[in-house]
């Protein structure tokens, strides 16, 4: 039941953060200024250098705060070599089924990316509960209403030209989460070490979270 309690983590946050080309030195001050921010589901890219090791460094140091996936895993071999590393999640920008049974073999959750309802579903057939809708920003949250409508039974995950300006939209759509990449974790502020930003940054995705899902 591990990736039941993996899955329903990452909806209950509602935001994972997407860090992608950054350093090992560097991760470990972003993960720091994500929790302080509220937000503690992070995904490493894979086509970040040592992402595997970065991986496995950040479960092993926050394994009691942080939930920590692997994103832009394309094949089954890259992530056996996530999940050995030890993600609890796994996500791709495209739909890949055997990068799915890979994940359904070690008890990980995949989080494959679609766009289509036809590979919504085909994902929904593989094994997979949760998909990552990408790009969502250019579909938009009227695409996620419609999608919802016939796929109701599937979590969706919106990625890519999601912020602070169109997240609400997409929650009352019918995501179920979000991952944020460049409006979180940008790449300009960790450059110059402006790690409090993030901070502030990672306050307001968690704010619009918990506003959603208060009682009105």
């Amino acid at each position: 039941m591990k990736d039941f309690e993996t899955l329903k983590n990452i909806n209950d946050k509602g935001v994972c953060a997407i860090v992608r080309g950054t350093s090992a030195d560097a991760l470990k001050r972003i993960a720091e200024a994500l929790l302080k921010g509220g937000v503690s589901t992070i995904e490493v890219t894979f086509n970040t250098p040592g992402a595997a090791q970065m991986i496995e460094a950040l479960c092993k140091e926050y394994a009691d705060n942080l939930l920590v996936g692997a994103g832009t895993v394309l094949d089954e071999e890259t992530a056996r070599i996530a999940i050995l590393s030890g993600a609890k999640f796994v996500l791709a920008p495209t739909l890949n089924t055997k990068m799915i049974q890979t994940c359904l073999r070690y008890n990980v959750v995949p989080v494959p990316g679609v766009m289509t309802p036809t590979e919504a579903l085909t994902a929904w057939e593989a094994g997979a509960r949760i998909v990552k809708i990408f790009p969502a920003g250019v579909l938009g949250a009227k695409y996620i209403k419609q999608l919802k409508g016939p796929l109701n039974q599937v979590d969706m995950m919106v990625v890519g030209g999601v912020g602070a300006s169109n997240l609400p939209d997409f929650l009352k759509a019918g995501a179920s989460s979000a991952g944020i990449g460049g409006e979180l974790v940008n790449a300009q502020l960790v450059a110059e070490g402006k790690f409090a930003e993030i901070t502030e940054r990672a306050k307001t995705f968690s704010r619009i979270i918990a506003d959603f899902r208060s009682p009105q």
